[in-house]
C-alpha cells in the first residue's frame, strides 16, 4: 500500500475504479491521478470568489488593526471600558475563538481513532481552522491586557530579575494552555501533511519546489516511513484529545473559581467544552460549504459527508441545551440568592433580548438539522451554521456582561452599558484576520488529504469488488 501511494503519474492514470456506489461518502470511480490533479489545481486556480473573500477579509482586518492602534495610542477609555465593565467584548470573543478551535483537532483525532473514513476529505481544513482560531484567540488575550508590551509576564520563563508570573492568576493559566494547545495543533497539522507535501514537491517548479522539498523532510514513501508515520500520527492524536478538553476546562475554571454571581457554577467545565464543540462543528459546516464551491471540491466534499457533520452538530447542540438547562436549574433551585437574581436579570433586564436570542439560536434553530431534506440544502445549512455561531457568540457575551452589570454590590451596577464601535470593529477585524489566514493556507497547502482520500477510494473499491465477487459466486 505504501508503494502505491507514491506511484508515478503514468501508473496512477492506469488505476481506475469501475464500481460506483452513489450512497457512499465519496465516488469510488475517482482515479488516483485525478485526485492529485484536482487538489493541486485548487491551489493554483481557485474560483474568483476566493479573491473576493480574501480581499474583503484583508480590508476588515485592517479596520480592526487601525482601531486597535487607536486604542493603544489613546487608552482603553475609547473602547468604553470602565468599572465594572472591564472586559467588554474582548474576553467574550476570546472564549468564542477558543471554543471554535476545539472541533477541528479534537474531532479529527477522535474520528481518526474510530477509523471513520468520512473524515478524510475534510479533516485537514478543520485542523487548520483550529490553528488559526487559537492564533486569533491569543490576540484577544493581548488586547485585553491593554499594555501589550507586558505580555511576557504571562509566560513562565527564568530571567535575570528572578521574577515569575503569578501562577494563581487565570490569565497565566490561559497563556500556558493556549501556547501548549497551539504548539500541539501545529505539529498535528504539519505532520499529517508530510506525504501530501511530497506530492506537491514532485509536481512544483521553481521556488515552490524548494519550499515543498524543505517541508516534506525527504519523504519517499518507503514502508519504514509509512510505519513510523502511522505510529507517530496516532500517538499525537491520543495526546491531543485530553489536551483539547483541558484547555477549555481551564477557560471555564477562570470563571468558576470566582465568587461573581452566575459564574461560581461547577457545571461550567463540561458546559464550556460542549459549547466549544458546538461552535466548532457549526464553523466546519460553514467552511465546508465555502471550500466546496470556491475550490471545486464537489466530488470530494459530498452531501453525505455534510449530512454526517450536521447530525453530529445536532447531537452536540442537544447536549449543550441539556447542560444549559442544568445551569439554570442548579441556580434556580440553589441557595445562592445573588446568582438567582442574576439569572432573572438576564431574562428580564436590559440584556434580555440577547439572552432570549441566545437560547433560540442555540436550542431551537439546530432542530432544523433533524430534517434530512434541510441537511442536503447547501444554502439553508450555510445560513443555519452562521446563526448557530451567532448564538454561541451571544452565549459568551451573556456569560460576561450581565454578571459585571449586576454583581454583588448595587453601587457598581451599570444597566446602561453597551460596547461601542471600537470594540465591535476590533471583534469584526478578528474575523477578517482568521479568514485571511485560512484562505492563505488553502492557497499554499493541500486542503484535502490526497493520500487519505486515495486510501478511502482504494478500500471502498476493494470492499465493493469483494461484495460483487461473493454475489457472483452465490448466483453461480
Amino acid at each position: 500500500m505504501a508503494d502505491k501511494m507514491n506511484m508515478s503519474h503514468d501508473d496512477e492514470v492506469l488505476i481506475e475504479r469501475r464500481f460506483v456506489r452513489k450512497d457512499k461518502d465519496i465516488n469510488e470511480d475517482i482515479a488516483w491521478a485525478k485526485i492529485n490533479k484536482d487538489v493541486l489545481k485548487s491551489m493554483d486556480r481557485p474560483r474568483a470568489a476566493y479573491w473576493v473573500i480574501f480581499a474583503v477579509s484583508f480590508l476588515v482586518f485592517m479596520v480592526g488593526v487601525v482601531c486597535a492602534y487607536y486604542q493603544y495610542e489613546t487608552g482603553l477609555g475609547v473602547a468604553n471600558l470602565r468599572n465594572p465593565q472591564v472586559w467588554g467584548l474582548y474576553i467574550s470573543t476570546f472564549i468564542f475563538w477558543i471554543g471554535m478551535s476545539h472541533s477541528g483537532t479534537l474531532l479529527s483525532a477522535i474520528l481518526h481513532l474510530m477509523h471513520a473514513d468520512w473524515r478524510k476529505p475534510i479533516y485537514r481544513f478543520a485542523e487548520a481552522m483550529t490553528t488559526f482560531s487559537l492564533m486569533t484567540a491569543g490576540l484577544f488575550v493581548m488586547i485585553h491586557l491593554g499594555r501589550l508590551w507586558e505580555f511576557y509576564y504571562v509566560i513562565p520563563y527564568p530571567n535575570e530579575r528572578w521574577t515569575w508570573p503569578n501562577f494563581a492568576s487565570p490569565l497565566v493559566w490561559d497563556g500556558i494552555a493556549i501556547s501548549t494547545y497551539l504548539t500541539s495543533s501545529i505539529v498535528f497539522l504539519y505532520f499529517g501533511m508530510i506525504p501530501d507535501l511530497a506530492i506537491c514537491r514532485d509536481r512544483a517548479t521553481g521556488f515552490r519546489k524548494t519550499f515543498y522539498r524543505l517541508l516534506s523532510l525527504g519523504w519517499m514513501g518507503t514502508d519504514r516511513q509509512w510505519a513510523n508515520f502511522r505510529v507517530t500520527y496516532l500517538t499525537i492524536a491520543c495526546f491531543l484529545i485530553p489536551l483539547a478538553v483541558s484547555v477549555h476546562s481551564i477557560v471555564a475554571t477562570d470563571f468558576a473559581v470566582s465568587i461573581q454571581p452566575g459564574w461560581h457554577v461547577t457545571s461550567f467545565p463540561p458546559y464550556f467544552v460542549a459549547g466549544a464543540l458546538y461552535s466548532g462543528c457549526a464553523a466546519i459546516i460553514t467552511l465546508f460549504i465555502i471550500l466546496r464551491y470556491v475550490f471545486r471540491f464537489e466530488e470530494y466534499m459530498t452531501k453525505p459527508i455534510l449530512d454526517k457533520i450536521c447530525k453530529l452538530t445536532f447531537a452536540i447542540a442537544m447536549v449543550w441545551t441539556y447542560l444549559n438547562l442544568i445551569e439554570y436549574a442548579s441556580v434556580w433551585y440553589g441557595d445562592n440568592e445573588y446568582a438567582k437574581e442574576t439569572l432573572i436579570y438576564r431574562a428580564t433586564g436590559p440584556y434580555a433580548p440577547y439572552w432570549w436570542a441566545m437560547n433560540f439560536l442555540g436550542s431551537i434553530v439546530p432542530l432544523t438539522l433533524a430534517f434530512k431534506s434541510l441537511r442536503g440544502h447547501m444554502t439553508t445549512m450555510m445560513i443555519v451554521s452562521i446563526l448557530l455561531n451567532l448564538g454561541m457568540w451571544l452565549e459568551r457575551f451573556m456569560i460576561v456582561t450581565p454578571t459585571f452589570s449586576h454583581g454583588h454590590h448595587p453601587w457598581t451596577w451599570s444597566d446602561d452599558w453597551m460596547p461601542n464601535w471600537i470594540q465591535f470593529a476590533i471583534v469584526i477585524g478578528s474575523f477578517g484576520w482568521f479568514n485571511m489566514l485560512f484562505m492563505l493556507f488553502c492557497k499554499i497547502f493541500p486542503t484535502i488529504s490526497m493520500y487519505e482520500v486515495k486510501e478511502m477510494v482504494y478500500h471502498r473499491s476493494e470492499a465493493t469488488r469483494q461484495t460483487n465477487k461473493q454475489a457472483d459466486q452465490t448466483a453461480a
